[in-house]
């Protein structure tokens, strides 16, 4: 029936019905063809650009859950669904991107120890190094459910553990959202440090400046904890998730300006593992795979996703990533990251 059929077909099938009045035999079944030939070249779209067949997923992001236990007002990335892939699925999809390319492989969330109490997320990086032999294998944590325990079963499978921590100040991170209860966020920072260097981990902060920290100086904490790195990032917004009227989160009031940020970074200039991430070159320099192992294209400042690479392939997933390469070379995305080559002090 005409009114279910897709604009091009409808149009296809006028275009021969009044063609057929006017134009007898073989002259009408030419200029059919040729018709069809224009209007399907039409509606096939190209693939976007940055990202594409010859990227290779050299360091891969995957937030395999949206659940968190913080409520940071600045998250980025937040609890829009409690999906988490099966086990077996997960492992899979894992197999595909090492076989397209992966070396590092870094899982953060929402908050990745919250899942299974953090087995399921030591079972992956357990077979990331031990089955698939990654270079490296990472996480990203707000370091509130790590337990010693964990580190006695998986730390050997481990290269680095990222904890965020956005202010030296209890306060600060009480107003922040990065905090649970009575908690104290800085005592759990300082115990995670000792398990890393009691079990080799290589140890890593990530703090986002914002209008609530801008001002703060860190070096002299920083310096204690000696992280291999202190990953500065400006607070950004991507519509959908702290921006916009579909956002769990409204960071429109965490959001400071380049100059703010350049003073921050002037202010920790003597920091020597200080590696900083400003807006332009945080937002597509990452190749990110959400809990379905869709890649997300932030370019439109949102996240759009990619088919699943467990339907599709990372080789066909990978063209809508919106990754941009250069700019992943450029901020030091490429660095010394398997523990065995760091030769730390343990």
């Amino acid at each position: 029936m005409s009114w279910l059929m897709s604009p091009r077909l409808l149009l296809q099938q006028l275009a021969s019905s009044v063609l057929a009045f006017i134009i007898p035999g073989v002259f009408l079944s030419v200029l059919s063809r040729l018709f069809f030939s224009w209007t399907a070249r039409k509606d096939t779209a190209p693939a976007p650009p940055g990202g594409g067949p010859e990227t290779v997923p050299t360091s891969v992001n995957y937030h395999f859950t949206r659940k968190c236990n913080y409520k940071c007002g600045f998250c980025f990335h937040t609890a829009k669904t409690s999906f988490v892939l099966p086990l077996e699925e997960a492992r899979r999809g894992l197999r595909l991107l090492e076989a397209a390319g992966m070396e590092k492989i870094n899982f953060s969330g929402g908050e990745p120890f919250l899942h299974d109490r953090g087995d399921f997320l030591g079972s992956l990086v357990q077979f990331c190094k031990q089955d698939l032999h990654l270079p490296s294998v990472s996480i990203v944590s707000n370091g509130s459910m790590i337990t010693e325990k964990w580190f006695q079963k998986y730390g050997d499978f481990l290269d680095i553990l990222a904890v965020s921590c956005d202010s030296f100040d209890e306060d600060t991170n009480q107003l922040i959202g990065r905090t649970q209860g009575r908690k104290s966020h800085l005592q759990n920072l300082y115990k995670i440090r000792t398990w890393c260097r009691r079990y080799k981990v290589a140890f890593k902060i990530n703090s986002v400046i914002n209008t609530f920290n801008v001002d703060e100086d860190m070096s002299e904490q920083i310096g204690q904890l000696d992280p291999v790195r202190w990953k500065v990032f400006q607070c950004l917004l991507i519509d959908g998730e702290n921006a916009g009227d579909e956002a769990l989160r409204e960071a429109e009031r965490f959001v400071i300006s380049e100059q703010q940020f350049q003073e921050f970074l002037d202010r920790h200039s003597g920091v020597a593992c200080l590696v900083p991430e400003s807006n332009e070159k945080m937002r597509n320099s990452y190749l990110i795979l959400d809990e379905y192992m869709r890649f997300l294209d932030c370019r439109g400042g949102k996240k759009e996703p990619s088919k699943s690479i467990l339907d599709v392939g990372v080789k066909e997933a990978i063209c809508f990533s919106g990754f941009d390469e250069k700019m992943f070379l450029r901020r030091g995305g490429k660095y010394v990251w398997s523990k065995a080559d760091m030769k730390l002090d343990w």
